[in-house]
């Protein structure tokens, strides 16, 4: 695989991922930088606007829109950095972090949305690969993403 190869499937994959999110989920009426604000900021609990910015690759004021935004519905908290006033640290709240605790326990597998893509991409036959897929999608998942989304406080 080369790097637009992987280019297309992180798509392909992102594609399957919204389609796997309920349609009455806030998350998947959120514009994708503020998707992406908002997962950086779970799973880098504590971070400054700047930090985000820097991980994301978007302009701090991208960054500083999308957390308001975030923050004004209840899903970021943020707090003035202590130790340098003119920056603003970012971590998930609490009512958010037990959301998502929630939601995980609740939330059925995608199993479904992958045999679905399987079988408009192969036919029929396509169904019989979903054990493979979702081997694949784990072990990429346990080496390549973060442990988990935190739903702790932030991180010392």
């Amino acid at each position: 695989m080369i790097g637009p190869d992987l280019f297309r499937l992180g798509r392909r994959l992102l594609k399957l991922s919204l389609q796997a999110i309920p349609d009455d989920s806030s998350f998947k009426a959120l514009p994708s930088s503020v998707r992406i604000v908002l997962i950086d900021a779970l799973e880098h609990p504590g971070s400054t606007i700047g930090h985000i910015a820097e991980r994301t690759g978007f302009p701090q004021s991208i960054v500083s829109t999308a957390v308001a935004r975030l923050r004004d519905e209840g899903l970021l908290e943020t707090e003035t950095d202590p130790r340098d006033r003119r920056r603003t640290i970012v971590s998930p709240s609490a009512e958010h972090r037990a959301r998502l605790r929630r939601e995980r326990s609740h939330r059925p597998p995608i199993d479904e949305t992958l045999r679905a893509a399987l079988v408009d991409l192969h036919g029929p036959d396509g169904a019989d690969h979903l054990d493979e897929v979702l081997a694949a999608l784990e072990t990429l998942g346990r080496h390549l993403a973060p442990a988990s989304v935190p739903t702790a406080g932030p991180r010392a």
